[in-house]
């Protein structure tokens, strides 16, 4: 069974998702174990502060490093990969990271928020640094629910259709060749294995290149 740990100032964020859908059937399953915490509850002051200036000078409030190394601790005593920080900085998630996640036995989360997240929280933690694109959002609480999306629905059982699970990993090498709005109206396995032999038919006639193929399927 998968582990996927969640730390984060919002926890009610995740309540509703984690229930519902695939997220919740698969829990109910016991395919995966969540277990979101309250970065808050790892300070020690009477505020329960988590933010800080910034370590080395700089505008603004960064969160403090160590109440994520003590949150990480108490989840998986010892650390060890994989922990993710949801960050603006990081490389674009993908699909092959979600794969990667989903054979794996834990998956710890870390979500930012304010500013950004102390940089020796990566650093200390080994963490990898992952973002959803070329934008900036106001935490790591969206991007953490798209990750675990993306990880949970790969588990073998989670989607019930053999069939649905490989479409899915068809799908992204699909999309480079498909509109997404072809790809919801022809997304089993048969449609797509289909559209990309028609596309592949129109090259080989000389049809004008990959842009007139696509045009073509």
């Amino acid at each position: 069974m998968l582990t996927i740990n969640v730390v984060t100032l919002f926890p009610e964020v995740f309540e509703a998702s984690l229930r519902v859908s695939i997220l919740g059937r698969a829990a109910e399953q016991g395919l995966v174990r969540y277990r979101v915490v309250q970065l808050r509850e790892y300070t020690h002051d009477r505020h329960k502060t988590v933010d800080d200036y910034p370590y080395g000078g700089g505008a603004g409030m960064v969160l403090k490093p160590e109440p994520f190394f003590e949150a990480v601790e108490d989840l998986r005593p010892g650390g060890g990969p994989p922990i993710v920080l949801l960050s603006a900085r990081g490389r674009p998630f993908s699909h092959r990271d979600a794969v990667r996640f989903a054979v794996g036995q834990q998956l710890t989360l870390l979500c930012g928020h304010y500013k950004d997240v102390d940089q020796r929280v990566a650093d200390g933690l080994g963490a990898e640094e992952l973002s959803l694109g070329d934008f900036v959002l106001s935490g790591g609480e969206p991007a953490a629910l798209c990750v675990l999306d993306a990880v949970v629905r790969l588990l073998p059982g989670a989607l019930g259709d053999h069939e649905s699970g490989l479409t899915l990993r068809r799908a992204p090498v699909a999309a480079e060749l498909y509109p997404a709005a072809e790809l919801s109206r022809n997304g089993c396995a048969g449609g797509i294995v289909e559209r990309r032999s028609r596309a592949n038919r129109a090259v080989a006639r000389g049809g004008g290149g990959a842009v007139d193929a696509r045009a073509a399927a």
